[in-house]
């Protein structure tokens, strides 16, 4: 993470207790902001592998067990995205380096949960799409900056959307075996991501075009 603040989610989470509580603990700790951002890429990794596996699963226990995992390790993403900013901006850790530890990260994190998901789901390219779109609404977002404009994270599906989305699809689709169903909820969610971010692209470039005519 960089030291300056101007390209910070605004997240309500950020100022409750529990997070300052962890952050002050983690910054005593010789753990540094950029390995935050690294272990998100790992935890991204393994919820791919956890979605990509539980396409083929066949046993409905071992079905179960690898969505709740997936589920777990997308939110322990975003708690890693949490945290990085927070142990090197208000626990003042921050590194020369870390305005691409902040950036990069994500990137690849969409890219690993995305397409693990859609190989899970027999449909790559669908995946391939998702994860595309999801990795370029964050360059809209970086080009209005470089356009001199304030970050734009609108939605409707920022990464907080997006995470919230597959997280709530893995959870639910553990009870599709109660009406016979595969993979329908999760195949819909990654529909859901695609054109979300589809849209989420064109709304923040019209913003951006809006502004600088303005």
């Amino acid at each position: 993470m960089t030291g300056a603040d101007d390209n910070r989610r605004p997240l309500a989470s950020r100022q409750t207790g529990w997070a300052a509580s962890f952050t002050r603990k983690l910054a005593a700790t010789d753990i540094t902001p950029n390995q935050i951002s690294i272990a998100s890429m790992v935890l991204a990794a393994l919820a791919g592998a956890a979605f990509w596996l539980a396409g083929s699963s066949d046993g409905a226990g071992s079905r179960a067990a690898l969505l709740i995992a997936a589920a777990a390790f997308c939110q322990l993403r975003l708690l890693c995205n949490l945290f990085d900013g927070m142990v090197a901006i208000e626990a003042g850790k921050s590194a020369p380096d870390g305005g691409f530890w902040n950036e990069f990260p994500d990137r690849v994190s969409d890219l690993l949960i995305f397409a693990g998901l859609g190989y899970g789901l027999g449909e790559p390219a669908l995946g391939w799409a998702a994860a595309a779109l999801a990795i370029f609404t964050a360059y809209v977002r970086e080009l209005g900056r470089a356009c001199g404009l304030p970050a734009d994270f609108s939605g409707p599906m920022a990464k907080p959307q997006r995470m919230a989305l597959v997280t709530a699809a893995a959870l639910i689709s553990i009870l599709e075996p109660l009406w016979n169903g595969r993979n329908e909820i999760l195949l819909a969610a990654l529909w859901i991501v695609a054109i979300g971010s589809g849209v989420t692209v064109l709304r923040r470039s019209w913003r951006i075009v809006r502004a600088l005519r303005a």
